[in-house]
């Protein structure tokens, strides 16, 4: 199946009410909230009233200003049994680089577990900040080449590859070919 980096925007109304209800449960302004996660308190007003175009960057920031997990802002409420089909699954894009990201799975409470399909083409690469204390990524290639793994210490794997590195740093995700597509399981301890 053709992978493309042109899709719909993410779940704005999960993440509006994911927003009002994590920031509650701090108990914090949205202006305090914007302040410890560093975006402006116009662009939260606008996510937690539906509106706006977040990126990745945008919403990982904000989980970490919380202490959640980024798959608490963007996943709804889970059914059962769940069938997410190639191409489907909320996705988001980085404002840095050609790359998407599809929350397959996000953890219960308990687990802090969330599964992605990120997806990259070559060009400039996704500086990823530091996620919650005592996250770790699990990568494994399931086409093309990645150059994956913390700052200063990235690795190149390719198909069928498996990386862990820790996600309470800052790391790296760049694609060395095209249609470069792998599987994320991030566990957050």
């Amino acid at each position: 199946m053709e992978r493309t980096l042109h899709e719909p925007a993410p779940p704005l109304a999960t993440i509006a009410a994911a927003l009002r209800r994590e920031r509650e449960r701090v108990g914090v302004s949205i202006a305090e909230l914007a302040r410890r996660a560093g975006v402006a308190k116009s662009t939260l007003s606008q996510l937690e009233a539906g509106t706006g175009n977040p990126s990745i960057e945008t919403l990982w920031s904000l989980g970490v200003a919380l202490g959640v997990p980024f798959s608490r802002l963007v996943e709804p409420p889970v059914p059962p049994v769940r069938v997410i089909r190639a191409g489907e699954g909320p996705r988001l894009a980085s404002e840095q680089a050609d790359f998407l990201g599809t929350l397959l799975s996000a953890g219960s409470p308990h687990a802090r577990r969330d599964i992605y399909v990120m997806e990259l083409e070559p060009g400039k690469p996704r500086q990823a900040d530091a996620h919650i204390p005592g996250s770790m990524e699990h990568v494994v290639v399931c086409a093309g080449r990645l150059l994956t793994g913390p700052a200063g210490e990235p690795v190149e794997v390719g198909p069928g590859d498996y990386i862990s590195f820790p996600g309470d740093v800052p790391h790296h995700y760049q694609a060395l070919e095209p249609g470069t597509w792998a599987v994320l399981v991030m566990d957050h301890r």
